[in-house]
């Protein structure tokens, strides 16, 4: 295996780091703590998040306490059906003062944005994310701005089957790296929200500041990937492209941030090369959002999931990583 420069104190330090967050979030996020790890790993892989559920299983309250974790500017944008783009990207106003156009900027000028309930609003005002996403800059009246790094969207939606809701466009649902699905609490989990319903939620403090941010999203490009490794990913990824039952398989973004999130699982687990079971850990949440089913697929009950759990099993990994 390549040496990659990364040493021993550092690893040790990014897995305390880990730790002491994931403590932080649990004082009011009553939940899987492998949620959390996810969360932190799209971020250290310069993704971002699709977090889906039904109403009431704490979407919302998970984002908030990782985005308060954060030494980073953080804005909140409640998607409507009455929301416009602009409301989003912000506009140019008069200043009557100076007789001048300046720019009134939108919430999505902060470096963690919170995109609540993203399918209440239709395609278009959802579309005014696409460019922030992708390229991390945004083009107002024809003058581009970039938008401060660690840039990251966590958005939430309720299931498309709820009344009131838009399905997100393929290339909206493409942007996201990861795509969370948020069950209801475990019986033991619920029980323990229950008898602290009343008592006041604890004070979380800031953990990681915005340049430690980047500092590690730059040490998880250096993790070593073997290249059977990649010829792993991509042979998951064709497989979803040649199945029978979809219309429309995984695109060559999904591999590369197959590759992106496996880099950034190690570096969090206090690696600095990449394991088989990294990518498959993080190949149901990456590729599974991004698979459309034929409608015959869809009417015998099959899912996106199952379809990436069928090329986890049939698709082989040749050689040795991590070793």
């Amino acid at each position: 295996m390549q040496p990659t420069g990364i040493e021993k104190q550092q690893l040790d330090q990014v897995s305390h780091l880990v730790s002491a967050i994931q403590q932080e979030i649990a004082k009011v996020y009553i939940g899987d703590p492998t949620t959390v790890q996810v969360l932190l790993t799209a971020l250290v892989a310069r993704g971002h998040v699709l977090l889906e559920g039904v109403p009431g299983v704490a979407k919302t309250t998970l984002v908030k306490a990782f985005s308060t974790t954060l030494s980073c500017s953080f804005k909140r944008i409640q998607f409507t059906p009455d929301l416009l783009p602009s409301d989003i990207t912000g506009t140019y106003i008069l200043d009557m003062r100076e007789n001048t156009f300046v720019l009134r900027e939108g919430p999505i000028f902060a470096q963690i944005v919170l995109g609540d309930e993203i399918n209440r609003a239709p395609a278009k005002t959802q579309s005014a994310l696409l460019e922030a996403m992708q390229e991390r800059q945004v083009t107002i009246d024809g003058q581009t701005r970039h938008l401060e790094p660690p840039f990251m969207v966590l958005a939430t939606q309720n299931p498309i089957e709820h009344d009131g809701t838009y399905p997100l466009p393929e290339a909206q649902v493409d942007r996201f790296m990861i795509k969370l699905e948020l069950a209801y609490p475990h019986e033991q989990a619920e029980m323990q929200m229950l008898e602290t319903y009343n008592k006041p939620l604890p004070e979380l403090h800031s953990l990681l500041e915005a340049e430690q941010i980047v500092a590690l999203q730059d040490l998880a490009e250096q993790v070593h990937i073997e290249r059977e490794l990649i010829q792993y990913v991509l042979g998951l990824v064709t497989f979803t492209r040649t199945h029978r039952r979809i219309f429309l398989g995984a695109s060559p973004r999904a591999g590369l941030n197959l590759l992106y999130a496996s880099k950034a699982w190690a570096l969090l687990r206090g690696r600095d090369y990449v394991l088989p079971d990294d990518v498959k850990g993080l190949a149901p949440h990456v590729l599974s959002h991004r698979i459309l089913l034929t409608p015959e697929a869809e009417l015998e009950g099959m899912t996106p999931r199952q379809i990436v759990t069928e090329a986890l099993d049939r698709v082989p990994y040749r050689g040795s990583a991590g070793g």
